[in-house]
């Protein structure tokens, strides 16, 4: 139980730290403002950590993001090891998350549907 509440400190702190990183430090043009930091999760190594990141714009602007990570991954694994004091910097290994738009789209959804229930309703009173 005690190593679960140490990986869960170091994920919140790595989070942190990451998010600060690909906000204000990364030069890369790939990188756009709408690029942020959802989780990470460490291996109980400490080896890896895989960084889930959400990216709002099309396909081709996704992929560019992913590949702008990819390339700046081991600048970040430096700026980690001098910022937080670990036996073992994890190597990062970056996920695209596409919750928060597969979240927006229910809600679009929902929203469609709840406005035909009204219209239909509002049909069947005139009637």
């Amino acid at each position: 139980m005690k190593g679960n509440t140490r990986i869960a400190r170091i994920n919140d702190e790595l989070q942190k730290e990451l998010s600060q990183i690909v906000r204000g430090e990364l030069k890369d043009p790939r990188i756009g403002v709408m690029t942020s930091v959802i989780r990470v999760e460490t291996t109980q190594d400490l080896k890896f950590c895989k960084v889930f990141v959400s990216v709002l714009g099309n396909e081709e602007e996704k992929a560019s993001v992913m590949k702008g990570l990819k390339n700046a991954a081991g600048f970040m694994r430096h700026l980690i090891a001098e910022r937080i004091n670990l036996r073992i910097t994890p190597e990062l290994i970056f996920k695209l998350d596409e919750s928060a738009e597969y979240a927006v789209r229910m809600n679009q959804l929902m929203e469609q549907i709840s406005q035909e229930r009204k219209q239909r309703e509002d049909g069947e009173e005139n009637a």
